[in-house]
């Protein structure tokens, strides 16, 4: 079972929100290019999206009003 540390997954982030949205969002995009691709993924799509968010492959962007001063 994927149980990555929250810490490090939060360390970007300011909610735990912000990072449920995307990491739904960038699964959603693996999924639906593997699908474009007619690939078929070896993991779930939301374990690569935490695996990219992990080794920062991918940034969630947060509105200006959310981000910590």
């Amino acid at each position: 079972m994927f149980n990555p540390d929250l810490k490090k997954l939060l360390k970007n982030c300011n909610s735990r929100y912000s990072l449920v949205i995307g990491t739904a969002k960038r699964a959603r995009e693996i999924r639906d290019d593997a699908v474009k691709k007619d690939v078929l993924l070896d993991d779930k799509s939301v374990s690569l999206a935490i695996e990219e968010i992990l080794d920062g492959k991918y940034v969630i962007d947060e509105p200006d009003e959310l981000k910590s001063k």
